[in-house]
C-alpha cells in the first residue's frame, strides 16, 4: 500500500507535527497556583451567621423587641441595598450580620433613641457555581447550605468525559476588586484517593473548567486542520505471476 502527498500536503503535514508537539507541552497546570482547601473570599463555608457575609436574595428579618409593630422581613434587592420603615438603601450585601446591625442602628437613631435592634438571614439565597469543559452535562449548578466542594460539583456535571484530562482542572474565581483568578486543581487524585485534599471547597460563582486530554487536542486538530484539507492519494499495487507473464494492477 502506498501514500502520495503533495508537497503542500508534505508541509501542511509538517505544520500539524509541530502543533501536536506544542499541545502535548502545553497540558498540565503550569505555573498556576494551587486552588486553597478554603476560599478566602467566602465566610460561610461554616454557615456561621456572625462571619457570614450576606447575599443578594437573601430575605432578612428585622427585629425590635421593644417596638414589635415595627418587625419587618426584607430581601437584599439586586442592588445590594435594603429598605426598611426607618432606613432606606442601605448596604446589605458583602456585610456580615454585626455590621448591618450597626448600619441600621445608625439609620433609626435619627427617628428613635438608642433603638434595639436584631438582624437575623431567615433564608438563604442559593449559591451558583459553574462546571464547563469536558464534562458530561456542563452549566450553572445551585446549592444552599455550605458550599460545594470540587467533587461534588463535577459529580452534579455527570462527571468528566473520556476526552476529559482530571488533573489538570483549573478553577476560575473572582478575587478582590473583581478581579479573576486561575488555580490549579487536581481532581484526578480525589478520584483516586491519594489526596483527600485536593477536594477543595469553592467559592460563589466559581467556573470549574476540565479541560481535555492532548489526545483529545491532537484527534479534534487532525481531523479540523488535516482529514478536511490535505488530498490524500490513497492507492495499491501488486503483481500477478502467472508462469512466465506477470501483470500489474494499480
Amino acid at each position: 500500500m502506498t501514500v502520495s502527498l503533495g508537497r503542500s500536503a508534505r508541509s501542511i503535514v509538517t505544520i500539524a507535527s509541530l502543533a501536536m508537539i506544542g499541545l502535548a507541552g502545553c497540558s498540565g497546570s503550569g505555573s498556576m497556583p494551587m486552588a486553597p482547601p478554603i476560599p478566602a473570599t467566602d465566610g460561610d463555608t461554616a454557615m456561621d451567621e456572625a462571619s457570614y457575609r450576606m447575599q443578594i436574595g437573601d430575605v432578612l428579618a428585622i427585629r425590635l423587641p421593644l417596638m414589635p409593630d415595627f418587625n419587618e422581613e426584607t430581601t437584599i434587592r439586586p442592588d445590594g441595598r435594603i429598605s426598611t420603615a426607618f432606613a432606606a438603601d442601605v448596604k446589605a450585601a458583602g456585610r456580615t450580620v454585626p455590621e448591618l446591625t450597626a448600619a441600621l442602628r445608625d439609620g433609626y437613631s435619627r427617628e428613635m433613641r438608642s433603638p434595639l435592634i436584631s438582624v437575623n438571614v431567615k433564608t438563604y439565597s442559593p449559591y451558583r457555581v459553574y462546571v464547563a469543559g469536558e464534562v458530561v452535562a456542563p452549566g450553572e449548578y445551585q446549592s444552599q447550605g455550605p458550599n460545594l466542594t470540587l467533587s461534588q460539583a463535577i459529580t452534579r456535571a455527570g462527571g468528566p468525559k473520556l476526552s476529559g484530562a482530571p488533573a489538570d482542572v483549573f478553577i476560575l474565581r473572582r478575587g478582590d476588586g473583581d478581579r479573576p483568578i486561575v488555580m490549579a486543581a487536581n481532581y484526578k487524585e480525589v478520584l483516586h484517593g491519594t489526596n483527600p485534599a485536593a477536594d477543595v471547597r469553592l467559592a460563589r460563582y466559581d467556573v470549574v473548567f476540565v479541560p481535555r486530554t492532548t489526545v483529545a487536542e491532537m484527534y479534534i486538530f487532525f481531523n479540523q486542520y488535516l482529514q478536511q484539507f490535505v488530498p490524500v492519494t490513497w492507492g495499491f499495487n501488486y503483481l500477478l505471476n502467472n508462469g512466465s507473464s506477470s501483470t500489474a494492477v494499480k
